[in-house]
């Protein structure tokens, strides 16, 4: 832990690289510490990661990106979350697996990677781990934490610069994200129970957004051509209108069924398999938790 304590007071663990000290004080992610908002069994992932009894989700505070559409706004900002230890979350790890989790899922974790590691170091789940991150992830934090690592859900956001910089304030979000992808993607090859389970693997989620119907496709294309054959791809149409959008007319609706369809022909027209899709009620503010600290 202590070369992770000493990264933490010169930050570079994303690729913001802001060299905040951690310890201290906040970084670029809006983190001081190890902060969490709610930890739970949650329903509603992919079919083959919530399974029976549901992923035993932990939903981390602070987040390098700044989407402004964020469903989960208050929590990426760091505005909620309570402090905890090391051996807390170690705690919080087997009291999910004694709950019935189907896997552990860490969500938003990048920023936390350090700590993480640390208390995987206490205690390492013997069900899966999950790593739901937005994609915008650094390759050597990655190394750092694949080996405590089973199953990999990242977003694929956006393929235009523009797009990325207008909703998520970072220009080069697809030339880092595609690499972070790729990397994950190659890092777990896919295994599942007979029953449909997720035992290891990688789901790339892509949430549809109103009218970027074009840069979906591209980035289907992209997944198609670059990613192994094994990698699911799970195409959300739940985009609700949240977070800070004054300013982004585009974004006061949701999508549209005609949006929604045009970006599925698309997957099928390539013939990926592996596909998760949603049902347009899934557009509702039903899905964003309630927020336990």
């Amino acid at each position: 832990m202590e070369n992770w304590t000493e990264e933490l007071k010169n930050c570079r663990l994303c690729p913001v690289n802001c060299g905040a000290n951690r310890i201290t004080g906040v970084g670029a992610c809006g983190a001081q510490g190890l902060r969490i908002a709610k930890y739970y069994l949650h329903p509603f992932e992919e079919p083959c990661i919530s399974f029976q009894k549901g992923s035993g989700t932990i939903f981390f505070a602070g987040c390098n990106l700044r989407c402004a559409f964020c469903q989960n706004y208050e929590v990426s900002r760091a505005q909620r979350g309570k402090e905890i230890t090391l051996q807390e979350l170690a705690d919080i790890f087997k009291e999910l697996e004694d709950m019935g989790a189907e896997n552990v899922s860490l969500v938003t974790p990048s920023h936390l990677t350090a700590y993480l590691v640390a208390a995987f170091e206490i205690y390492q789940p013997k069900i899966p781990v999950v790593y739901n991150t937005s994609s915008y992830e650094k390759i050597d934090t990655l190394r750092r934490i694949d080996p405590f690592v089973d199953i990999y859900l990242p977003d694929m956001k956006f393929y235009s610069p523009t797009l990325s910089r207008r909703y998520l304030g970072k220009d080069d979000y697809f030339d880092v994200a595609s690499k972070a992808i790729a990397f994950m993607a190659n890092a777990k090859p896919l295994k599942m129970t007979t029953e449909g389970k997720m035992l290891s693997g990688c789901i790339v989620r892509h949430l549809v957004m109103p009218l970027c119907t074009a840069d979906s496709k591209s980035l289907i294309k992209w997944f198609h051509g670059n990613l192994p054959k094994d990698t699911y791809l799970s195409l959300m149409s739940q985009y609700t209108p949240f977070g800070n959008i004054e300013g982004m007319k585009e974004l006061s609706r949701p999508i549209t069924q005609r949006e929604y369809d045009a970006v599925l022909d698309t997957a099928f027209a390539l013939g990926i398999e592996n596909l998760f899709v949603q049902e347009r009620k899934s557009s509702n503010t039903g899905y964003i938790p309630e927020w336990d600290f």
